[in-house]
């Protein structure tokens, strides 16, 4: 499974804190989402911070919902969530943030980590790397937009 794991990278011509700020704020993940799933934060979450549990509202073909919790966070540097679906059914899958402060701003590594990810997704991991590369991609993209609009 570990083959199944995706990582792209992008230099976003921004400092380390205004990235982080945007990816903590489940709010904003709607704003940020490359793949178009991505409804709506369910509730109000705060910025998120260890040990955080938040709610998606999320569509792919039908409406459903994720419950995610924050497993890693380091502030400005990294953060990281795992997905379940309600009643912990399904999901598992760790999506990852990575910011490392360079020269020209801040490289931006976001991983999709599906080796935790239950069964029955996990038949279909494989099958999906390339699109999840896609939207990774368009995600990142996003984020330097976003980040850009609030210099």
């Amino acid at each position: 499974m570990a083959t199944d794991t995706v990582t792209v990278e992008r230099l976003i011509p921004a400092p380390p804190e205004r990235i982080f700020a945007l990816v903590a704020d489940a709010n904003r993940h709607q704003d940020i989402d490359g793949s178009g799933t991505v409804r709506a934060a369910k509730g109000n979450p705060a910025p998120l911070e260890q040990g955080s549990t938040f709610g998606m509202s999320m569509k792919w073909g039908v409406p459903y919902s994720m419950v995610n919790t924050v497993i890693d966070l380091e502030a400005d540097r990294r953060i990281a969530w795992q997905t379940r679906g309600p009643g912990n059914l399904g999901g598992g899958r760790i999506w990852r943030y990575e910011l490392e402060s360079v020269q020209g701003g801040t490289l931006v590594r976001e991983t999709w980590d599906p080796t935790t990810e239950a069964w029955p997704g996990r038949l279909a991991i494989g099958r999906l790397a390339g699109l999840t590369r896609r939207n990774m991609e368009a995600t990142l993209k996003r984020i330097e937009e976003v980040v850009a609009g609030a210099a």
